[in-house]
């Protein structure tokens, strides 16, 4: 049964790790906008404890913890075979895990298995997992569908996939379900201006176009324009962040109200755009022109990485709200302003 959207289910305690960082912010916001009692943990290294919002529990610490999280799981009121994790902490920087891939096996892996370890021995019957489309690798088809070949050509996507392993095995033995969510490339900001991407340094293509039109970058580079895609550059699924924020909440209610399915689904809108059409729209949204530098392709940067969505559309009450790329493109402007001025205070 639904209401307003949503499947009717009690709503239960929710911890969220990583909920200081971008998209664990923003699913912040979307359980508490909906009045589930959630809290936070988060080790503060790429998070900010601002970007938690008042009123909601924070615990600062890391998800490795074992003591910590039964003590949390304990005070949340998780202990007695209610309540839910989001796992969202975790390293993401594809580059990083080529050069690093002991940190991606660490915090990516290893730690998933701890936070895994933790829930089940408090018998906390739900668990959701920020996936990834790197899980694909290069994908032979495009749109690639959740059975398509999980073929990772980088630490950070194992390290993913291998999670997900982890959590199907553990599902089979114990009483928990769980929904991986595999993210496209998420880009945007809360449309209130409440939380957005706020990590210096960030390599996704929206936030360093937005930087550059706000004179924060001198430019935006441009890797690779000979791919197979109409204007040579290449082509990704943008999926703004407060939808997937909503798609989170709306899979938590899925495996609430059918505790013994869990699900694997995409996370995108099933339509490209390219690198050149994404500066385009900046353009746009700005009035201004952004200079674009051409340079060689990146190693294993696949042509086009689009997402097959239907599972997610016919599995969830999942209606986009913001599936318009000068939309997406506007609310990150707005939060790149906004955080200029929390920065200068």
């Amino acid at each position: 049964m639904l209401a307003n959207g949503h499947i009717m289910t009690d709503k239960v305690p929710v911890l969220v790790t990583g909920g200081a960082g971008y998209i664990g912010s923003h699913a912040v916001l979307a359980l508490v906008d909906q009045g589930w009692p959630v809290a936070v943990i988060d080790n503060l290294t790429t998070g900010f404890r601002w970007a938690v919002p008042e009123g909601v529990t924070f615990y600062e610490g890391d998800i490795e913890d074992g003591a910590l999280l039964a003590r949390i799981f304990a005070e949340q009121g998780m202990s007695d075979g209610t309540g839910a994790v989001m796992h969202f902490a975790g390293s993401i920087v594809v580059p990083e895990s080529v050069e690093n891939p002991l940190k991606y096996y660490h915090n990516n892996t290893a730690k998933s298995r701890a936070l895994i370890a933790a829930a089940v021995a408090a018998g906390v019957p739900h668990f959701i997992f920020s996936s990834t489309a790197a899980t694909y690798g290069i994908p032979q088809e495009s749109p690639v569908r959740e059975d398509s070949p999980k073929l990772p050509i980088n630490p950070y996507g194992m390290s993913k996939l291998m999670t997900e392993t982890m959590l199907a095995d553990v599902a089979a033995a114990h009483p928990i379900n769980y929904c991986a969510l595999r993210y496209f490339n998420v880009a945007g900001a809360d449309p209130r201006a409440r939380t957005g991407q706020s990590t210096a340094g960030a390599t996704h293509l929206i936030k360093v176009a937005v930087e550059a039109a706000l004179g924060k970058r001198s430019h935006v580079e441009v890797f690779g324009t000979d791919y197979a895609t109409p204007d040579g550059t290449g082509v990704r699924d943008y999926i703004h962040v407060s939808d997937l924020a909503a798609a989170h909440v709306l899979a938590l209610e899925a495996l609430i109200a059918k505790p013994a399915e869990s699900l694997t689904m995409n996370a995108g809108y099933g339509r490209g755009f390219s690198v050149l059409e994404v500066l385009d729209a900046v353009d746009r949204v700005t009035n201004l022109t952004i200079e674009r530098r051409l340079q060689p392709r990146r190693a294993g940067d696949p042509d086009a990485l689009i997402s097959d969505n239907e599972k997610i559309k016919s599995t969830l009450p999942w209606v986009p709200q913001y599936a318009d790329l000068d939309v997406i493109v506007a609310h990150a402007l707005q939060w790149e302003r906004r955080l200029g001025e929390i920065r200068g205070k």
